[in-house]
């Protein structure tokens, strides 16, 4: 046998090892199947409920958010994290998301936000419109908050960087 015959039987055996004669074998890890165990008079396990009220929500460099409307449940503890998915830092293209209390007028909220460069704009004269924010981030930063809203109803909520209301805003609905 000369040297190319050997290398070729090499390689097709280590072919052939591979593929378990045509078989493909999967690890374990990708087992979609589950044994559950129980004693009798032992309630069987059950996962874990899902947290009620733990909304995320994108920003990007094309000024979008990735929904423009989510939903919580009135009177529970509400977890809300701005992930900005873009690379453009905030000075830039920063991005925050503002719950604003019902009937807020958002193009005055987003005038006078303009002018709030020094508070990441937040303007200081709307406090009492405001029901929650998140701070100013660029992009690759994420920031969570938590709060409660007791009355059911339709929050509009905005990103108040300059210039970026007009596409950034949606609607939190607490039932």
């Amino acid at each position: 046998m000369n040297t190319k015959t050997k290398i070729s039987v090499l390689i097709l055996m280590g072919f052939l090892a591979v593929t378990s004669c045509g078989k493909k074998e999967t690890a374990p890890a990708e087992s979609t199947e589950t044994t559950e165990t129980s004693t009798e008079g032992e309630p069987a396990p059950t996962a874990a409920p899902t947290e009620e009220n733990v909304l995320v929500i994108e920003g990007n460099d094309q000024m979008q958010f990735n929904t423009s409307e989510l939903k919580a449940v009135a009177g529970k503890p509400i977890k809300l994290t701005l992930k900005h998915v873009g690379k453009i830092p905030k000075e830039a293209m920063g991005h925050n998301l503002v719950i604003l209390q019902e009937g807020t007028d958002q193009a005055a909220f987003a005038l006078k936000a303009n002018d709030a460069k020094a508070t990441d704009y937040i303007p200081e004269s709307e406090k009492a419109s405001i029901v929650a924010h998140t701070k100013l981030i660029g992009g690759g930063e994420e920031d969570t908050i938590e709060f409660t809203i007791d009355k059911k109803g339709s929050y509009p909520f905005i990103c108040s960087f300059p210039g970026h209301v007009a596409m950034m805003k949606g609607v939190l609905i607490v039932e």
